[in-house]
C-alpha cells in the first residue's frame, strides 16, 4: 500500500524476472528484488524519509512476526481459500477440465504446486487440508483481535509494515464474502482495524481498483454461496 507513494521514474514493477513467475518484482538502479516483504524492506532503507517500520526494537519485532506469518502461512492459506471458493469456477468455465491439460498451462510453477491447485479446483472446500487453511486464517484473525485490544494498529499506535503486510489478506477474505469471520460483533477490534485501513488513501488503489469488476463480482457471489459451509467448519 505504500509502494505507489514511493515510486518514481527510476522504479519499475513487473513479473518476468521472478523465478516463481508471479508479481511483484522491483527493479531500482539495476537491483532486482522479488517478494513483497523484501521489496518493502528495501524501500524502507532507500526511502528513509517515509518509514513504514517502527523505530522501537520491540515494535519492529512485532512487525517481523506478522510479515513471517504472511510469508509462511497466510499467503499459502489465502491461495487455497481463493481457489477453493471462487477461482475454481472461473478455471473450469474456461475449459481446463482435465488434469493433464491443467498441468500444461503453468509449467513454470512446478508440478507439485499445480497438482495441489488441481485438488482445490476439482474438490473446492472438500479438498484435503482446505478446512485447516480456513481455521488457520481464523486463528490469525483472533490473534489480531487480541493485539488490537491495546493498540490502534498491529505494531502500536502508528500504521506500519505489519498492517501493510496483513491488510491484503483480510481484504481478500472480505472480497470472498468471508467478512462474517469478524463482523456482527465476533471480532470487533479486527472490524474497526479494517475500516481504519480502508480509509487510508492508498488502500483502494492498491487493493481494490486493480481487480476487474467481473472478477470481483464472481468472488463475492461464490463467497456468499460458500459462506454457510465455512461457517459450519468453524462452528458459527
Amino acid at each position: 500500500m505504500s509502494i505507489s507513494s514511493r515510486a518514481n521514474s527510476s522504479i519499475r514493477l513487473f513479473s518476468p524476472l521472478n523465478p516463481k513467475a508471479v508479481v511483484p518484482v522491483l527493479i531500482h538502479n539495476n537491483a532486482v528484488i522479488s517478494e513483497s516483504t523484501a521489496i518493502c524492506e528495501y524501500l524502507e532503507e532507500v526511502f528513509a524519509d517515509d518509514p513504514i517500520y517502527p523505530s522501537s526494537p520491540a515494535a519492529r519485532a512485532t512487525v517481523l512476526h506478522w510479515t513471517k506469518a504472511v510469508d509462511e502461512e497466510l499467503h499459502p492459506a489465502c491461495a487455497a481459500i481463493s481457489y477453493a471458493i471462487s477461482f475454481r469456477h472461473t478455471i473450469l468455465r474456461q475449459g481446463a477440465r482435465q488434469y493433464e491439460e491443467f498441468m500444461k498451462l503453468g509449467p513454470a510453477e512446478g508440478s507439485a504446486a499445480r497438482a495441489l491447485k488441481w485438488q482445490w479446483i476439482k474438490l473446492g472446500l472438500d479438498a484435503p487440508g482446505t478446512a485447516d487453511k480456513i481455521r488457520l486464517c481464523d486463528g490469525y484473525l483472533h490473534e489480531m483481535d487480541e493485539a488490537l485490544k491495546s493498540n490502534v494498529w498491529l505494531a502500536g499506535p502508528e500504521f506500519s509494515m505489519a498492517d501493510i503486510a496483513v491488510a491484503p489478506y483480510v481484504n481478500r477474505l472480505a472480497a470472498l464474502s468471508m467478512d462474517g469471520l469478524w463482523t456482527r460483533g465476533r471480532l470487533m477490534n479486527v472490524e474497526s482495524w479494517i475500516e481504519r485501513a480502508r480509509l487510508r488513501p492508498t488502500f483502494k488503489p492498491a487493493l481494490v481498483d486493480w481487480v476487474p469488476t467481473d472478477l470481483a463480482a464472481e468472488m463475492s457471489t461464490h463467497g456468499e454461496r460458500s459462506w454457510p459451509a465455512v461457517a459450519a467448519m468453524l462452528g458459527l
